[in-house]
């Protein structure tokens, strides 16, 4: 059995994905500090050690302790906003962390990593729908720190028998189809989340944040894709780079949907008329950003099989009337 590493494997995405590596009968370490993961959700088979990745003696016991396969590196902080208002945290912990973390990897002759990386790399695209190749011009500290590490990792890589995989997500979304693990973050931003918690009488409103975008109902548009795809996503990454080259790769649905789409969607699901409220626009939001995927479904062969609106939006309210 292959021993994998999964640095924030106790957070939201990190806990699907090792459900899912287990599932596949691998073995998993999970490296988390805890900051806003759950220990309760990471499945019982995995071993666990609470730490920073910005410790280099733990990475070191971790790599010594055990023959590891390939390192996914999930640990990150997520928040648009704020990485506007503390650009500090941001580059330290996504940026100068995940350099000690690639660092350590290739020291110690890892042979794959697979590096959670964002769309928030692409900025404010000047396409409707942007491929792997659209320029990177990302507009706010989130996504240069996430830039910068595709970058640190692209380089270190050259010089070294290590190959990598780069996942750049859309919008993460939804809870395990079997409703066993979900979203549980304390103050979440995400949307869909918002949403499912007014629904569930645990927010008194949601506010939508900017109604003037050039979109076609004046709300932001973005790519929603379910969290279970997502982690099988990395699975396929693992076993793509046993014959293949290190590569870049979108990870989204390639459909669009506006906030009002979600909070009616979500209305319908759970039959709650929920109280939305009109705000201003958040720094650092582009107006619409949604994925080509053509690459990773061909040359991947990754087939999604959650890309339903209804599929996301209802396993996260059951799994948010489940947290009740």
């Amino acid at each position: 059995m292959k021993t994998i590493l999964v640095t924030g494997g106790a957070g939201y995405i990190g806990s699907h994905i090792v459900k899912k590596l287990i599932s596949q009968q691998y073995q998993v370490v999970v490296l988390d500090n805890f900051y806003s993961g759950h220990r309760q959700y990471v499945d019982s088979q995995a071993v666990i050690v609470e730490g920073n990745t910005g410790n280099r003696k733990i990475l070191d016991d971790i790599f010594e302790k055990n023959s590891i396969h390939a390192l996914i590196h999930m640990a990150a902080h997520i928040e648009v906003g704020e990485s506007v208002e503390n650009p500090f945290k941001y580059y330290t912990n996504n940026t100068l962390n995940s350099l000690n973390v690639i660092k350590a990897s290739i020291d110690h002759k890892i042979p794959k990593i697979i590096f959670s990386s964002t769309a928030a790399v692409y900025g404010m695209p000047k396409v409707n729908q942007v491929d792997e190749k659209t320029p990177l011009l990302p507009i706010n500290p989130y996504g240069h720190s996430k830039l910068m590490t595709e970058q640190m990792l692209q380089d270190l890589a050259a010089y070294s028998q290590t190959k990598y995989i780069i996942l750049r997500y859309f919008n993460v979304a939804g809870a395990a189809v079997d409703g066993s693990i979900g979203q549980a973050t304390p103050r979440a931003t995400h949307l869909i989340k918002v949403c499912c918690e007014a629904a569930c009488g645990k927010r008194k409103s949601v506010t939508i944040l900017g109604t003037d975008y050039p979109t076609p109902d004046g709300t932001g548009v973005r790519d929603y894709i379910h969290v279970d795809d997502l982690a099988s996503a990395h699975i396929q990454s693992l076993a793509y780079l046993d014959n293949h080259p290190s590569d870049i790769f979108n990870c989204g649905y390639g459909t669009g949907y506006s906030v009002h789409d979600i909070i009616n969607t979500i209305k319908k699901i759970s039959g709650v008329d929920f109280k939305v409220i009109e705000g201003d626009r958040r720094a650092g939001d582009p107006p619409s950003l949604t994925a080509n995927n053509s690459k990773i479904t061909s040359q991947m062969a990754w087939k999604p099989q959650y890309n339903q609106l209804e599929t996301i939006c209802r396993t996260a309210y059951e799994w948010e009337r489940k947290l009740l």
